[in-house]
């Protein structure tokens, strides 16, 4: 039997046969309130390893090189990276839910944030935290938005459940002081990681969600939240970490919790061993498409460099998406119809998910010309409109049943190619919406 490490409420962490790897395996408890609520629930521990592997597995499969995740070794049990755990829970928000409401009663369950939200809270047992210093209560929420790192209550206490409950009063937390401030150069120190550090996993935990986000919207599904941790690997490597299970995520059906918001939520044990088994199913269809860019020209003259060099900028592998290929077809219209129109059947045949973008010169009909040959979106990018404007109705005043998107920039043609593509593609979805996001602003008052 495997040496244990460490145990938790739902999990144990064991050594394995190399000293920088470790044996997570997953137990059929599930519990809440901080464990004040607890169950055992048959089966759980295989349906909780089970969605943490596909859940990896597919992070990993989207270029998210940090994962700690190896391999499933069997149905409770998967191997990982051997990992300082950094005591800090990194929580990502789509919509307002759980504690978050009751730091902020003015806003009501659901509430949508179009830039996702970023928390932190401390990881601490027994209301301890580091050097023996007590605290109030467990798993404070942490604000490091200044010089001083601020511990505040994260929620009600059951018994201001209870009163909100009873009266509908929902201030319990406003204008609350912090328990506990720290300097921020000393903070980090103290829970063996950098600013640096943090930056990173701030970054990994948006992206994460991202990636999930998607694939839960390919399923009819909605992620609204979830919770991550990172540490550092016998290397130095920061890792994404831990578990990601239908304890760490807030994911709605229909309206309908099918995560853990259910069991605190009391609902029947039958009902939520259903919704555990139903998430485990779901995950193993997580997946990625496999999809192309095919960079149509008519002569090997026009110059590809610009939108070879977007694709790039794009991507957050660095080179090539593992799904999403980009193809460089030469062919003229004019001179060889016959052949062109063969070719683009051939490619769309071979991967139907495909976008077409056109670049020529004197040939701007090319790209209308392609549209009625195919049933995949054409974008047309005229290489000749600032010395031969006029060139460019070609593009414009089409045909009927020749439907083209004309774009000048080059930059902009493969980030709408990228755009049509990551509507079934997790991968690019982040890629592009990670970006997006510092930009974006909330219309809700935080």
């Amino acid at each position: 039997m495997n040496q244990i490490i460490r145990e938790g409420k739902t999990k144990k962490i064991m050594m394995a046969d190399m000293p920088e790897h470790v044996i997570i395996e997953s137990k059929d408890d599930i519990t809440a309130g901080d464990g004040a609520k607890r169950d055992v629930i048959s089966g759980k521990g295989e349906l909780a390893n089970l969605t943490t592997s596909n859940v990896f597995r597919f992070l990993k499969a989207c270029g998210l090189p940090v994962v700690a995740f190896i391999k499933e070794i069997d149905e409770t049990r998967f191997l990982a990276e051997r990992c300082k755990m950094i005591p800090l829970e990194l929580v990502v928000r789509r919509e307002a839910h759980g504690s978050f409401l009751h730091r902020h009663p003015h806003l009501q369950e659901g509430d949508f944030f179009p830039a996702l939200l970023f928390e932190c809270f401390a990881k601490t047992n027994d209301k301890i935290w580091r050097k023996n210093r007590s605290i109030p209560m467990d798993d404070p929420f942490l604000d490091l938005s200044d010089d001083s790192v601020k511990f505040y209550r994260p929620h009600w206490t059951d018994a201001q459940k209870k009163e909100s409950e009873q009266t509908g009063f929902k201030g319990f937390l406003v204008g609350q002081k912090p328990f506990l401030l720290i300097p921020r150069q000393d903070f980090f120190p103290v829970i063996g990681s950098t600013e640096e550090d943090f930056i990173k996993m701030k970054r990994i935990a948006k992206q994460t969600f991202l990636i999930l986000e998607k694939a839960w919207q390919l399923l009819g599904r909605r992620l609204v939240d979830f919770k991550v941790e990172c540490g550092v690997n016998m290397h130095g490597e920061l890792r994404l970490a831990d578990v990601i299970d239908n304890d760490s995520w807030r994911v709605i059906d229909d309206e309908k919790h099918i995560s853990k918001q259910l069991y605190r939520d009391g609902a029947d044990i039958n009902e939520v061993t259903a919704k555990y088994r139903l998430v485990a199913e779901l995950t193993g269809k997580f997946g990625l498409p496999r999809q192309q860019i095919i960079l149509w020209r008519a002569s090997e003259s026009d110059d590809l460099t610009d939108f070879k060099d977007a694709f790039r900028t794009y991507n957050t592998r660095g080179s090539d998406f593992e799904t999403c290929k980009m193809r460089t077809v030469t062919y003229s219209l004019h001179k060889e119809p016959v052949l062109a129109c063969e070719a683009i059947g051939k490619l769309v045949q071979e991967v139907p998910d495909s976008v077409v973008i056109v670049y020529c010169g004197r040939n701007n009909g090319a790209g209308p010309t392609l549209s009625a040959q195919c049933t995949v979106p054409v974008i047309t990018v005229p290489a000749t409109w600032r010395e031969f404007p006029e060139d460019v109705w070609s593009s414009l005043r089409t045909p009927s049943e020749t439907p083209v998107m004309t774009v000048f920039d080059p930059k902009n043609a493969i980030l709408a190619a990228l755009q049509i593509l990551a509507m079934q593609n997790p991968e690019l979805y982040a890629s592009l919406r990670i970006k997006q996001e510092e930009r974006f602003l909330n219309f809700v008052r935080i």
